[in-house]
Formats: C-alpha cells, structure tokens, sequence
C-alpha cells in the first residue's frame, strides 16, 4: 500500500439538508453532519472528533440519537443501495455495531429514523412510492413489523416514538398525521383523520400521550390521544418601523373543522421556491423541540417562538422571541435574518439551544438570556463561526502566517485559521468569486469576481480592494512563489502581472504539451490534484468526494490509500508549505484540514528556520480615526467623572436631611408605641385576674362530670359483659349446624355436578349448530354494518351538535346532583372509616398467613432444586458410562488390528534380516556423523548464552534510563510545585499594594524565599542540558535495542532451522542403527543355529555312540552363546536409553533460551516402542 497516510483534524461546515441534523450527546458535545462524515464538537474546548461515513457512501439522509445516548443511526446511500448504519458512541473512536443493508422489502432510501425510549427499536420512514415503516428490533436485524403510510406518493417528513411507551409510534407529512400502535406483530392506526389535510412539517412529543405539530401555514395544533385540543396560528405583520413582527392569533378550543391548506408543498426546497415567487402571508414551522416548560419552534424566516404552558389549563402561550441577528459583514444584512430554521436541539440541562438553518449556519442561544430580555426579542449568537453555505470556488494558503483563504459562489471571502481552527476575517460582495490566491506574506490577496479581478489588501479587520483589472470569469489566479508576480486565466490566455508596478508584463497563448505517462482512475473521475513540495507523494480529489494518497512518481498498480471526506465532487485541494496539512474543499461548501503522515505514523519532517509572522495591515486612516476616538473617549470620561461627582454630592446632601427628618419621626413613634405599651400591659393584668377564675370554676364542673360518667359507664359494661356470653353461646351453636351443612352440601353437590355435566353436553351440540347459524348472521350483519357506516358518517356531522347541546344539559343538571351527592358524601365517609378499621384488622391476618405461607414455598423450591440436582446427576453418570461402553469397544477394536500388524511386521523382520552386515559400516559412519552434530550443537548453545546476556545488559540499561526519566519528571513537578507556590505569594502580595511599607515588607519576604536559592538557576541551565543528553542517550540506546533485536531475532530463525535439520538427521540416523541391530543380532542367530547343525550332522556318520557327548557338548555352549547375546542387547537398549535422555535434556535447555520454540512436528520415537520390537525379535 501507499506510505502517505492522511488524519482529518478540522472541518468548517455543516450539511443542513440531513435529516435531524443537530443534536447534544452530553452538556459539552455535539453531533452534526459534514461532507461525508459525523462531527463531535466540544463547544467548551473547541476540538473536533469524526465518525466517518461508510466505504463508497453517497452521501449521509438523515441522523437519530437513542435516548440513552449510546448509539448513532445514520441513513445513507452507498452503491446505490440504502443502507442504516448504527454506531456505539460511548466507544473510543466510535465503533460500528450493526449495518442494516439486506431488506426483504423495496426501498430508495430511508428519510427519517428514531430510536425507541429503551433504545432496543428503531423506527425508520422509506421515501415514495413505497413509503413504507418499517419497525426494527436492531440488534438482530429483525423486522418487527411493516406497514405502507401512503398509497398516493405524498411526501412523510417526520417519524417519531412517544417518550415512554415503546409500541406508540407518530408519523407526520403532506396531509398525514397518523398515531400507531405496535401489537400482535403489526403497526395499527389508532386516530381518525377529521376535517380538511393540512401539511404537517414537524412534531414534537410535550408528554405521554400529547402531541405538537406545525404546519406550512403557520398553525400549531395539540393532540391528545389523537384528539385535537388547541390550536393557534402565528402571522406575519409589517409593524411601523418596517421590520416584520411574530404576532399568535386566534387560540381555539374546539373541534371543529379548519380551513384547507393553500398550497401543500411536499418538499423543502420547493418551498423555498415558492416563497422566493410570492410573498407568503404565513410562516412555515420546520422544526419544533420539546423542554420542561413547553417547546420552541420555528416560526418563518430567521425567527424562533418559545411557548411555555398555562398553569391552569392544558394549553400553551407565547413566551419568547428569539431571531437570528443582521449580520454586518454582508453586503445586504437583510438576507442574513432570511434563512429558514431547519433543526432545534435543547442542551441535556436545558440550559442551551442550538438550531440549524437552511444557509448551513449554526446558532445557539442560552435560556438565561431569554428570560432577562423581556418585552424585546432576544438574538442567537453564532456557536462557531459564520460558514459557507454554497459550494466553495477558490482555495489558497501562505507561507508566513498559518492563513487559508477561500471564497464561495455565496459571494463570500473568508480567512481561517489552520493553527488555531478560527475564523480570522470575511466579507460579502455583490458577485460570485471564482478563484483566490494569497500571497506568500499573507498581507494581499487576489480574487477573481465575475466581473473583474481584483488585488486587495488585508486588513486587521477588513479586506478592501486597491486595484482592479478587466478580466471577467477568471477561473484561477496565482501568485508566484517570491510574491513578486501573479498571474490570472481569461478564458485560453494566462496574464501575468506585477506587485511592484501592477502591470501586465505578459499573456501567454496556445499550450501544448505531450502525456508522459496515464493510470486508470478506478472507477471515478479525478477533479483535483496536488503534488506535495518535496516532490515524493500525491494526493487527488475525486467526482465522489473521496481522496487518494499516493507515491510519487506514480505507481504501475492499484497503490494508494482512500479516504471518505466529502458528499460531492471536491474542487480543490492543496498542501501547506511545509507539507504538514492538506486542505480539501468540495461543492457541498465544507473545508476540511488534514494531518500528513508517512507509512510509520510519523509527521512530514520541515524544518521552519521562522516562526509565523503575528503582523497586520492597518491603514493610517484607521489608526488617527481610533487615535482621535480615544481621546474623544477620555475626554468624555473626565466630564462623566466630574458630573458623577458633582452628583454624588447632591446626593449626599439630599440623604443627610432625610435621615434627621426620619430619626426625628421614629424618636417620636418610639414614644408613643411606649405609652401603648404601659396601657396594654394594666389591661394584660386584669385579663389574666378574670381568667384565673374562670378556670378554677371550669376545674370543678369537670370533677364532678367525671364522677357522674364513671358510674354510668360500670353499669353500661355489667350489660355488655352479659350480651357477649350470650352471644358466645349463639355462636357455638351456630358452628354446629353449619358443619352439618356443609356434609349435606357435599353429597348434593357430587350429584348435582353429575347432573351438570349431562345438561351441558347436551347444550354444547345445541350451541355449535347455533353457532353456525350465527356466523351467517354476523356475515349478512357486517354487509348490512359497512352499508350503515356510510350512513353514519354522514349524518355524524348533525348529530354531533345535537349532542353538544344535550351534554350542555346534562352537565348543569349534573352539577345539581353534585352539589346533593356532596352532603351523601360526608355521610358515607364516617361509615366508610369504621368499615375500613375492621378491613385493616383483616389485612394483618392475612398478611401473616402469606408469610408463612412464602416460607412453605420456599422450601418447596429448595426441594424442588435439589430433586433436578439429582436428576442432573444420574445422567451425567448415565453418559459417562456409556462413554466408557463405546472406549471398550473401541479398544478391543484396536486390540485386533495390532494382532494383524504383529503378523505383518512378523514377515517384514524376517525380510530384513537377510541385509545386516553391510550396515555395520554405515553404522559407523552414523555415529561419526552424530558426534560431529553433538559439537554444533554445544557451540550453538554457547551462542544462545552470550545472547542472553547481552540481552540482560541491555534490559538493565534501560531500567536505569527509565528511573532517570522518573527523577528527571520528580524534578519538573517540583519545581512546578516551587512556581504555584510563588504565585500564591505573589498574589497575597498584590493585596497591599495600596501600602507601600507592608508590600516591601512581603516583597522583602519573597526574595529572602525564593531569590537566595543561588542554585535555582543554575539547576535550570543544567536541567536543559541533562535532558538534551538524555535524550541523545535514549535515542542511541534505542537505536542499538532495535539492531539487536533484529540480531536475536535472525539468528534464532537460523539455530531453529539448524536444530530442526539435527533434530530430523538424529532420528533418521537412530532408527536406521535400531534396524541394523536388529538384523545384525537375526544374522547372528542364524549363524549359530547354522554352525550347531553342521557339527551335529557331522559327528553322527562315523560314530552314534560316541557322538552323543559332543552335542551334549554343544547344547551346553549354545545357551551360553544366547545369553551373552542377550546381555549385548540390554547393554544396546540401555544405551540407546541415554542417548535419547541426553538429547531430550538439550532439546529442554534450547527452548528455555529466547527465540527458539518447541516444535510440534518433530517427536522423537518412544523407549517403549522400540523395546517391544527388541522382543519380537528375541522371540
């Protein structure tokens, strides 16, 4: 791949025309769409982070944030096919979570998403004809439900889920407001439409069931549970000082039907079109946003009604005013408060709002300030800076000052800051600029107008032309690299011009020139190119918004990196001096900046011998206007002193004298309130005589009442105790016959059940005939139902009025009732709290009698628990013991293959044992061999121990560099620590500056704390030569970690495959010398049986008498031969033993060194094997 790598950093843009555009992911960030990308700013800290679009997208439809703020939906078309795409933002960068791009249904593209309350849904509207909604559970990519919205290709602009049931869904358009409700597998519509279709453009959701929709013609209507409750209308009047004023008129509270909406227009942009014709009398509502106190909504061009609701009722009043503010850079400030608010968006808090406009600008606006700005309308401020809102034309840097210039064919010239990511400067003319170049001093720039070209100078807070040439439509303009020259394009002619004369010095005409070389472009058309300075890389703009990096010279292959950056055709791009940033702009009006790096992450290395220059142009004009402005300012400060004084003065004789009246009049007040006091007291005396007696009279009455209820009340219990045993008595004997009941009630019961059962079966067979009787009838009945319903509806109308008038009846006579009902009520309510005492005394019971009962329960699951334990149990005993069924089996499968391969190898031993004694040699050669590879291998293992060694030395040195950096880093903190503590004392110090013997004092204090530590500054000199050595030191040391590693690392590649190549000869060799021995030891065998019967045969001839002592002779040597054989063997078999031990140890020790591994392929062959084919051979 390519080694040029580019990192977006900035962006200046917005695309207003997605779908929900804006929105906060906390109090800090926000979320919007530019180019081809998803944008989180942070307004506080100005940075930017992006969330690219997908590979070959065409460009982003619409946005959703789940309620949670966890995760992003984005709509886009890529390769011609729709595609949703949701992303998980609480990750770092943003991760994609689901791509929803296989679709059992037909689809364009999907226009507008929302997340449900829970976030586990989305809801997503197709565009015509199909206009399907499709209801998600995303997660796993299934479709919940389907269901089309409209059969005659109107235009839906908004879908929504209600704030907190996840199956209530709304959907507004052209002449649609539908409720649905998610049941049964399906999307069902749960309002009626009533009265003429109005074009509903945008809703919001103020609570549960109640919901705000606008309309193109200025009206807000409330719906609560799919019934309209209020509506009202918003007008555009031409109040006397000629600014147009938002005035709410005719507030209704009824149902009835509205006036029909004059003219619906399906989409934005033809509404836009439509208003540029004809003046509209009614503003259109875009965008409405939900808060606690009410919602806000767009209310025509360039203005925002706030609405908070009534206390008292559930309906909403105007409270608010809030307009986007008359820009004075442009040359007709009129138009910047003509834009159509899109997209509102409040701050999680509530303590910001942000809209969207249809110019690509971004504006905000704290709530605080709304509510201090009472009586007058308040005014947005920009949230970053003003943006481009048509395709931009023209692109230049400079070389002394971080400075980008563009222009835009919305008549437009702005400066931006790459360091700083600002707006320095811009201004508006009257036509469309094609081309800008600056110049390398950043001070001039030359624009190309449509009518001529012009050199212009750059003001600290102006740019004004001093020079204008006759070229129409220039298309590109250029200033040479010394800013000496530059030069402008009329249509095949290139002029060139002076700075020093501004004179035409040249035209060149006719160009030709040969193509040295081509390269396909992939499926795109390329629309911009740039060559870095150096000369090594490349980067091209291409018809789709993406960019290329490449090498250069250009590559023979398909080798370059391509990244997603804008959502239509870029029209220029270029590098930096120093080749550190590229800028790309497009027709979609974004700016993007970029960070170059190489293949390594590193940054293109430019030395800048001067750093940017911080100069401005300012003509001597301005500087003697501002000077005699100052002046004009002080002088004026002086007279506002003096009057301030003179005012103070008044003042302070006004208040003297008001004071001496007051005290005066409070002295006399205080005498007066004294002698009240006295008469209030005598009066206190004497209440508090009368009332002691009248106490002592009422102590009296009540001793002797309470004697006199005393002996009513014993006689009273005396009655009662007698009542109670009777009634006990009466309650026994009642017990005793309810029992007998109840036997009786058993037997009839059983009996009559019997009885039940006949009746009912007989009835059943009656009732299913019925049934089908019946069903005919409800078939003729829905004929007869759908003829009525037609009916009905017609004569609805009238009776609804009817109706109304009876209700209005019933509720006066309702009312009366009410007013009898309330006396019942207060006669009710004391039988109510006796009844509701004994209930309570009931409730305790059986609450008690649930707690045991839980306990019951619970002991039955633990029970229940353990019986499944059990059960698990016996069949896992059940499988493993059929696990190990079918391993018998398996064995004694084996158990007779081997038998077969003992007598194949049978057959074999006796084949080979006729080719023994010319292995010997080879045997020897063998062993020489071995021992030779035993020597490489000690030395290999040498090796191994002198790397690891260095590689401990080399580890320690880094150690010692890392506790250096860490004293180094103490170092630094405490003198950072030394430098806060000083300004602490600094800023106590400031305290007495208006005492100038305390401020020498602490001064004083200061230079004896901190200037007397003569070591201070040497430490400082030396801190910056330590850490320069420091890192000269780390850098060497990391440059010599880097070779080694590369050293360990060849050479452990090296002894793996020399160790491999051993490892393979060694077992070769070992089982070759294990055959030998094996034949060699047959041979032997035969030989002897051989020599034993030739002596036999021998001996037998001459003399059987005599020969019976020889073979006697022989059998006794034989066996001895035999077991010397056999000690042989073990002596082999035991050596063999510890070669294999000795290797196997090495093998061990290799592997613990750095760089070598085990070898999974390479075994050597067992003891036990080799043992067993020593005995078959015995045998």
């Amino acid at each position: 791949m390519s080694a040029v790598v580019a990192q977006t950093l900035h962006v200046f843009g917005l695309r207003s025309h997605v779908a929900n555009n804006i929105f906060y992911f906390d109090e800090q960030i926000i979320i919007f769409p530019s180019g081809n990308h998803c944008v989180k700013y942070n307004v506080d800290q100005k940075w930017q982070k992006f969330i690219p679009g997908s590979e070959k997208s065409q460009g982003m439809l619409a946005l959703s944030i789940s309620p949670n703020r966890r995760y992003l939906a984005i709509s886009e078309t890529v390769q011609e096919k729709p595609a949703i795409t949701i992303y998980e933002l609480s990750s770092i960068p943003c991760r994609k979570r689901k791509v929803l791009n296989n679709f059992d249904f037909q689809v364009q593209k999907f226009i507008s998403m929302a997340f449900s309350p829970d976030s586990k849904y989305l809801l997503a509207q197709t565009s015509p004809p199909e206009s399907n909604l499709v209801y998600w559970l995303w997660e796993k990519q299934k479709v919940m439900a389907i269901v089309r919205i409209d059969t005659q290709n109107n235009p839906v602009y908004q879908v929504s889920f209600s704030p907190q049931d996840n199956t209530q869904v709304c959907v507004t358009g052209n002449g649609m407001f539908k409720l649905l409700r998610f049941a049964e597998g399906t999307l069902k519509q749960t309002n009626f439409q009533r009265g003429e279709p109005q074009n509903y453009l945008a809703h919001t959701w103020v609570a549960d069931d109640k919901i705000v929709v606008g309309t193109d013609t200025g009206k807000l209507f409330l719906f609560e549970s799919g019934d309209q409750r209020w509506e009202t209308s918003i007008m555009v009047k031409e109040p006397t000082d000629g600014s147009k004023s938002l005035d709410v008129i005719q507030e209704s509270e009824s149902l009835i039907e509205f006036p029909p909406v004059s003219s619906p227009l399906p989409s934005y942009e033809q509404m836009v079109a439509a208003s540029s014709h004809s003046q509209m009398s009614m503003p259109q509502v875009f965008a409405i946003a939900a808060y606690s106190k009410g919602f806000a909504c767009s209310a025509g061009p360039g203005r925002v009604l706030l609405f908070e609701k009534m206390e008292e009722k559930d309906f909403y009043r105007e409270s608010r005013e809030i307009r986007i503010p008359v820009d004075p850079q442009s040359n007709d400030p009129s138009q910047s408060d003509k834009q159509d608010v899109l997209c509102l968006c409040f701050s999680p808090s509530e303590e910001t709002l942000v809209a969207s406009t249809s110019k690509n600008q971004l504006y905000s606006i704290t709530m605080s300030l709304t509510e201090i700005s009472k009586g007058e309308p308040a005014h947005f401020e920009y949230l970053m800076y003003p943006l481009h809102s048509a395709p931009i034309t023209g692109l230049a840097t400079c070389i002394r000052k971080p400075l980008i210039a563009t222009c835009s064919l919305d008549r437009s010239i702005r400066l931006w800051n790459y360091e700083t990511n600002t707006l320095e400067l811009f201004k508006e003319y009257q036509e469309e600029a094609y081309s800008i170049s600056l110049h390398p001093s950043g001070h001039f720039i030359v624009v190309g107008f449509a009518d001529k070209l012009r050199l212009m100078n750059l003001l600290i807070d102006d740019i004004r032309s001093f020079k204008e040439y006759s070229v129409r439509g220039c298309g590109e303009c250029s200033f040479s690299n010394g800013g000496h020259l530059f030069a402008a394009v009329n249509g095949n002619v290139i002029h060139v011009y002076t700075t020093t004369s501004l004179e035409n010095i040249s035209s060149l005409k006719g160009h030709t020139g040969k193509i040295l070389r081509e390269i396909s472009a992939f499926d795109v058309t390329y629309t911009a190119i740039v060559i870095s300075h150096s000369g090594r890389m490349m980067f091209v703009g291409t018809s789709v918004g993406t960019i290329r990096a490449m090498k250069y010279p250009l590559p023979l292959q398909k080798e370059f990196n391509e990244y997603q950056a804008h959502a239509s055709p870029i029209t220029k791009m270029l590098l930096t001096f120093d080749d550190q940033f590229l800028l790309t702009a497009a027709e979609d009006g974004c700016l993007f900046t970029w960070k170059v790096f190489d293949k390594d992450g590193r940054g293109i290395k430019r030395e800048r011998e001067v750093g940017f220059a911080e100069e401005v142009l300012v003509t001597k004009t301005d500087m003697e206007e501002k000077a005699q402005v100052m002046l004009e300012l002080k002088t004026r400060v002086e007279e506002l002193k003096m009057e301030n004084e003179y005012q103070l003065r008044l003042k302070d004789m006004n208040y003297s004298e008001k004071i001496k009246e007051l005290t005066d009049k409070f002295i006399q007040e205080m005498e007066s309130l004294k002698t009240k006091n006295q008469v209030l007291r005598t009066e206190k005396e004497k209440q508090d005589v009368y009332h002691h007696e009248h106490i002592e009279d009422l102590l009296d009455k009540q001793s002797r009442e309470l004697q006199e209820m005393e002996c009513c009340n014993n006689q009273k219990l005396l009655l009662e105790y007698e009542k109670y045993q009777e009634l006990q008595l009466k309650s026994q004997r009642m017990q005793e016959e309810y029992e007998k009941q109840l036997r009786d009630n058993d037997e009839t019961k059983s009996q009559a059940l019997e009885e039940l059962t006949e009746f009912y079966e007989a009835k059943l067979q009656e009732k299913t005939t019925l049934l089908e009787e019946a069903q005919e009838d409800v078939r003729q009945q829905l004929r007869e139902f759908e003829e009525t319903k037609k009916q009905i509806e017609e004569d609805e109308d009238r009776e609804i009025q009817d109706i109304k008038t009876k209700y209005e009846k019933k509720l006066r006579d309702e009312k009366e009732s009410n007013l009898r009902l309330k006396g019942e009520t207060g006669i009710m309510r004391k039988k109510f709290s006796s009844l509701q005492k004994e209930i309570e005394e009931r409730t305790n019971d059986i609450e008690t009698l649930k707690g045991e009962q839980m306990k019951l329960q619970g002991v039955i699951k633990s029970l229940e628990k353990d019986i499944q334990g059990l059960k698990r149990e016996i069949q896992e005993r059940d499988e493993t013991i059929q696990d190990k069924e079918k391993r018998i089996y398996d064995l004694k499968k084996k158990n007779q293959e081997l038998g077969k391969f003992k007598f194949v190898l049978d057959y074999k031993i006796k084949e080979l044992k006729k080719q023994i004694e010319p292995r010997e040699n080879e045997i020897r050669v063998m062993k020489e061999q071995i021992q030779e590879m035993e020597a490489e291998l000690e030395n290999f293992h040498k090796q191994n121990t002198q790397l690891e060694l260095n590689i401990t030395e080399l580890w320690q040195k880094l150690r010692a560099t890392d506790q250096e950096m860490r004293r180094e880093r103490q170092k630094e903190r405490d003198l950072e620590a030394l430098v806060k503590r000083f300004k602490t004392d600094l800023h106590n110090c400031v305290a007495y500056i208006q005492e100038p013997r305390l401020l020498k004092e602490k001064v004083r204090g200061l230079f004896e704390k901190y200037v007397q530590r003569a070591d201070m500054v040497e430490i400082a000199g030396l801190n910056t030569d330590l850490q320069q050595e420091y890192a000269r030191q780390r850098e060497h040391l990391e440059r010599n970690l880097a070779t080694l590693k590369k050293k360990v690392v060849k050479e452990g590649e090296l002894h793996r495959t020399d160790y491999v190549r051993i490892m393979q000869e060694n077992v070769s060799l070992i089982k070759e010398i294990n055959e030998l021995r094996r034949e060699l030891k047959f041979t032997r065998s035969q030989v002897y049986d051989l020599e034993a019967a030739l002596k036999l045969t021998k001996k037998v001839r001459p003399q059987e008498v005599s020969e019976t002592e020889p073979s006697r002779d022989m059998l006794s040597t034989a066996p001895t031969a035999r077991l010397n054989e056999q000690e042989e063997t073990g002596r082999i078999i035991e050596m063999q033993r510890l070669e294999i031990q000795r290797l196997r140890d090495q093998i061990q020790e290799q592997e613990q060194v750095t760089g070598f591994h085990t070898l999974a392929g390479v075994r050597l062959p067992s003891l036990s094997n080799s043992e067993v084919d020593l005995e078959v051979k015995t045998n």
